[in-house]
């Protein structure tokens, strides 16, 4: 089969910024921010989007806590938040970040002091509510010692826990009162000269979430960390976080982003990279395009989808497949991905290897040989672009 050069291969999951003069309507202009470091992660300025989740067990349990971030590592999570609540926490915070693989955000609510004991314990960031640690004098300590350990900073603003004075000013939770909170702690930071830091402005109700980003993004120069807080459970939290973030990413607003789930953290990061990688933003792993299925489909495909989610979940080249019951959509879309396979009659179906034909394939053993397939085309795709990476080193 040859292709009219208007169908030539050009996977459809490339980044955003590749391929614009094949697919402008892709094209996303991201917001110019300043770039800061969350320990050996780049946040802002052209770095990728990263990828974040915090841990639920209790920190003071360091051998537990460390499991679920090797969980949350091996899912593909750039930075990790975890609570430092008390003493004892920000004591065994030392023996966790000293483990971790990524960099560490101590999360620091009430008390200021824990702050402090997590910045010299090696955390990578600190995340303070202004709402609720104190007063300026106790912002400048823990500042200072983010300077001195080398830590970066979140202004970490709530709708739920905004200051007293701002919610008598506004008579609510709102943007304007929202961003006046973010805006008058970044005053502070800028004032002790301390540039490293990063501002969130976040709501349960997307509508309040996706206004005060916006607001927050024309008046200040600083990396954002998306997310619609406390989003609910896994399936409604997930569509009400691609909402919002959806739409900020999609206007280019973002530079980190933690979908807050009521759900196992690694659920988060996975729901995470689904929305970047739906958005040409970020790639990991396989993208899975498939049909929902009907009374053409030539085999089960939401079984067979089902089994392929589970067996190439180890992969994390980013690559494309397509699994399609029929022939009315299924050859083109086999055009644009990496492999491909679409039912047909008498229990066998057709293979597509970079949107060409590549034989055919009983469906008995199908699962198995896409497996092999996948697996040897991401073989090949990290073996190109590490010999991309040397030529590119060398010029």
């Amino acid at each position: 089969m040859v292709l009219p050069s208007f169908l030539a291969y050009v996977p459809r999951d490339m980044s955003s910024s590749e391929f614009g003069h094949i697919r402008p309507w892709r094209h996303i202009e991201r917001r110019k921010s300043r770039q800061i470091m969350v320990g050996s992660v780049a946040v802002g300025g052209d770095a990728p989007i990263s990828v974040q989740s915090m841990t639920n067990t209790p920190t003071t349990d360091a051998a537990a806590t460390l499991e679920q971030i090797r969980q949350l590592e091996e899912a593909g999570a750039d930075i990790v938040r975890v609570s430092c609540p008390d003493e004892e926490s920000t004591a065994a915070f030392r023996t966790i970040a000293r483990e971790a693989r990524v960099p560490l955000v101590a999360d620091i609510h009430f008390h200021y002091k824990r702050g402090i004991e997590a910045a010299q314990a090696g955390a990578a960031c600190l995340r303070i509510n202004p709402g609720n640690i104190g007063s300026i004098d106790r912002v400048k300590e823990v500042v200072q010692a983010a300077r001195d350990h080398g830590c970066s900073m979140r202004i970490g603003v709530n709708a739920g826990s905004l200051e007293k004075e701002l919610l008598e000013k506004y008579g609510e939770p709102c943007p304007d009162a929202m961003v006046e909170s973010a805006l008058n702690h970044a005053r502070i930071l800028q004032d002790l000269d301390f540039h490293e830091f990063k501002i969130s402005v976040k709501a349960s109700d997307p509508f309040l979430t996706v206004a005060a980003y916006q607001q927050l993004a024309e008046a200040i120069d600083c990396p954002l960390h998306l997310g619609v807080t406390e989003a609910g459970p896994l399936r409604t939290g997930t569509i009400k976080s691609a909402i919002g973030m959806g739409n900020m990413l999609w206007a280019g607003i973002g530079d980190t982003i933690r979908v807050s789930l009521a759900a196992d953290p690694v659920e988060e990061i996975k729901v995470g990279f689904d929305i970047l990688k739906s958005l040409g933003l970020r790639h990991r792993g396989v993208n899975i395009i498939a049909c929902p299925s009907c009374a053409r489909q030539g085999f089960n495909v939401i079984e067979t989808v089902a089994i392929l989610e589970e067996k190439l979940a180890h992969v994390s080249t980013a690559m494309s497949l397509s699994i399609i019951g029929c022939v009315v959509n299924g050859p083109g879309e086999a055009l644009y991905t990496d492999v491909g396979f679409t039912g047909g009659g008498k229990g066998a179906g057709m293979v597509y290897m970079n949107g060409k034909i590549a034989g055919k394939q009983a469906n008995d053993g199908m699962i198995d040989h896409i497996v092999d397939l996948v697996e040897a085309k991401a073989a090949e795709l990290d073996a190109a672009r590490a010999a991309t990476a040397v030529l590119n080193a060398a010029e």
